[in-house]
């Protein structure tokens, strides 16, 4: 991860939720502080209620990979805590990868859209 740190301390978390706009879907919830830096700054929250440490673990990781795969696409100067959800763990790569887009074009960090339209999305085909 090029561009981005991590949020390591409970002082730095406590400061994104009191102060961050948070937003969440079915899968995650995202807390988003502006910083005005010149990197972001990651933090990842998985609860105990998720599962054993082998879920938590993997939970975790997809969701590392998630902001890995788009990280190109993401505004800097910004701290970002994202915390998974009891339901991640029943959940496929794809399926959290697209909550985390989801989420991340509601907090408005993308660079520039490369989602499909509805249109394209689910074409109806008439006979």
């Amino acid at each position: 991860m090029k561009n981005t740190l991590s949020l390591k301390k409970n002082y730095q978390f406590r400061l994104v939720y009191n102060k961050g706009k948070s937003i969440a879907n079915r899968h995650l919830v995202m807390y988003v502080l502006n910083t005005g830096s010149n990197k972001n700054h990651l933090g990842i929250s998985v609860s105990k209620k998720v599962g054993k440490s082998v879920t938590r673990s993997y939970v975790t990781r997809i969701i590392k990979e998630s902001y890995r795969l788009y990280e190109h696409n993401l505004k800097l100067g910004y701290d970002i805590v994202i915390i998974a959800r009891i339901s991640t763990s029943d959940i496929s790569f794809h399926e959290l990868q697209r909550s985390f887009k989801h989420l991340i074009f509601k907090h408005s960090l993308a660079l520039h859209s490369d989602l499909p339209s509805k249109a394209t999305k689910n074409p109806q085909h008439s006979s």
